[in-house]
């Protein structure tokens, strides 16, 4: 959503990540001038998902470009409105996710109701609206809430990637043989 924004280009979110950037707009944002679907409703399990999600933002976007008659990438007037609606609808999504997931575990006897912790992780536990809305499910239920420092939270796909080296260098069956494949940037 970040990149469909051109947040990088925004005077305010030049030189942050997108998450980052989705953030700070929302702080200033009015979440109420966009209402998004949440993702996945018809679905009563615990997986994630924001694709449908992303291909809703992308269609609010596409029509407020003809309607402010700009181009793709230029910003939009209410870019602050759609950022603090994205973020509430992740955020709604991650809580209900999570929330059956507790219900699970519990109603399973995979965690115990006493001293039950949520962990979060990862670069969305940087995010200080999703920690609030997880801290006030986390609470509650009757459940801890432990979130590294946000300074600790990067993307999980470096970690994941640095993983994936140390397993090739150590010969632990991530590939073969290395012949014939190339590496790319994104």
């Amino acid at each position: 959503v970040a990149r469909r924004l051109s947040l990088r280009k925004h005077s305010e979110c030049h030189s942050m990540a997108g998450g980052k950037a989705i953030e700070h707009l929302a702080q200033a944002g009015n979440r109420q001038q966009h209402t998004f679907r949440l993702p996945m409703q018809q679905y009563r399990n615990c997986d994630f998902s924001f694709s449908g999600l992303q291909n809703l933002v992308n269609r609010v976007i596409i029509q407020k470009e003809k309607e402010e008659g700009i181009q793709e990438g230029e910003i939009l007037s209410c870019v602050k409105d759609i950022a603090a609606a994205v973020q509430h609808a992740v955020t709604v999504h991650i809580i209900q996710r999570t929330y059956r997931a507790m219900l699970f575990c519990i109603k399973n006897s995979i965690l115990s109701s006493k001293n039950a912790t949520l962990v979060v992780s990862g670069g969305v536990a940087s995010n200080q609206y999703i920690r609030k809305g997880l801290q006030t499910l986390a609470d509650a239920n009757n459940f801890a809430l432990l979130c590294p420092p946000p300074r600790l939270c990067t993307d999980n796909g470096v970690m994941i990637a640095w993983n994936g080296i140390e397993r090739l260098r150590a010969g632990l069956g991530v590939l073969y043989s290395t012949d014939g494949i190339r590496y790319e940037p994104k």
